[in-house]
């Protein structure tokens, strides 16, 4: 049977390896070149609208034969799923540091045991935008490992040394929370199971600068109650600019009954933003129950009205029945006498003279 091989970019940006502010798979490491004052994690650069930059990096070859890579920049952004640093993949288009950043050698080799420094050019648009453009020198492995049995995958790995870039200019930080969603998880009687739930949120960053986010949960239910309130501690570490990142929180031990409203509130550097949804906990069997309850009583009222629904008394009965009410309004109407004519007044004749009367 024909394999089947998939493409995935593994991408580590955190390493425990030698040195310690590399980028490391236990493989190859990248990492900016060190100055004499000392060693970089990452690429902090800054520079106006219109200027070029000129740095260094450097990729280190920990196995013992020679490795090829395809090195290029590109922008970063949030995960969707837990709000991870990422960096775009070759064949994605690259709007910032991606497209600004280019490395002098578009491939090198490493060999064994031995490392090799390229350097890069960075030139920042005139029209470029003020605030962070976070991105990536990525060492790039073109070999895919295939793997076994009749369906494989091929894995692709790859390691990058970030770059946080500031551009001159007006910087505004901005976080908003959006589309709150609280779903209950009850058990079906009351009092025999655990009652949990789940609130769902979209964190986004607004402005232009890189936030480290905080969010803090309250939940209140009837009369104020606080049912529950603290900080949540999944949430993304970096949240860059212009991402949106959807979140999840579970809340344990949920009310079985009862009806409130639920807040998050997002703060970071000179900015706080808060949204809410309102919930309400019933049990399936207390809703079975009074949802019977509710056809009953309308049942019974319904029989001691005769046939007729509560609802459809007055002017709704006017608009189902109209003719029922016009015929009624006839039948009940008298016919009333009209008035005499007053009589005709004679009308005056004129005497007329004949013609032997003439001169």
């Amino acid at each position: 049977m024909r394999k089947l091989y998939v493409l995935l970019l593994c991408l580590f940006l955190a390493s425990q390896a030698t040195p310690s502010y590399a980028a490391d798979n236990g493989s190859w490491s990248v990492f900016p070149v060190s100055t004499k004052l000392a060693a970089r994690p990452y690429f902090y650069l800054s520079a106006d609208p219109g200027t070029t930059l000129e740095d260094k990096v450097t990729v280190a070859n920990k196995t013992g034969e020679p490795l090829t890579f395809r090195l290029y920049a590109a922008d970063a952004y949030n995960t969707v799923r837990d709000g991870g640093f990422a960096v775009r993949t070759l064949k994605e288009k690259q709007r910032g540091v991606g497209a600004w950043a280019r490395p002098a050698r578009s491939r090198v080799t490493v060999p064994a045991h031995g490392s090799v420094t390229v350097p890069f050019t960075l030139r920042v648009p005139e029209k470029a935008e003020p605030g962070d453009h976070p991105g990536a020198l990525v060492a790039l492995d073109e070999r895919i490992d295939a793997g076994d049995g009749a369906l494989a995958m091929g894995v692709q790995r790859a390691v990058a040394a970030r770059i946080y870039l500031r551009v001159g200019g007006p910087t505004m930080p901005a976080i908003s929370v959006e589309k709150v969603r609280i779903t209950h998880h009850q058990p079906l009687v009351p009092g025999l199971g655990d009652s949990t739930a789940t609130i769902s949120y979209t964190l986004r960053n607004t402005g232009n600068v890189t936030l480290n986010p905080k969010v803090q949960l309250k939940a209140e239910g009837l009369f104020g109650r606080t049912l529950l309130s603290r900080g949540l501690t999944k949430i993304p570490s970096e949240l860059l600019p212009g991402q949106r990142v959807r979140l999840s929180e579970p809340w344990r031990g949920a009310p079985q009954l009862d009806w409130g409203e639920v807040t998050l509130t997002a703060s970071a550097h000179d900015t706080r933003e808060s949204a809410s949804a309102s919930f309400f906990a019933l049990p399936w069997l207390v809703a079975a129950v009074l949802g019977a309850a509710l056809v009953g009583a309308l049942l019974v009222i319904r029989a001691r009205r005769g046939g007729s629904w509560p609802w459809t008394s007055g002017e709704r009965q006017r608009r189902s029945w109209p003719w029922v009410f016009r015929a009624r309004r006839g039948r009940a109407r008298r016919s009333v006498p009209a008035p005499p004519s007053p009589p005709e007044l004679p009308t005056p004749s004129r005497r007329r003279s004949s013609p032997s009367a003439r001169p």
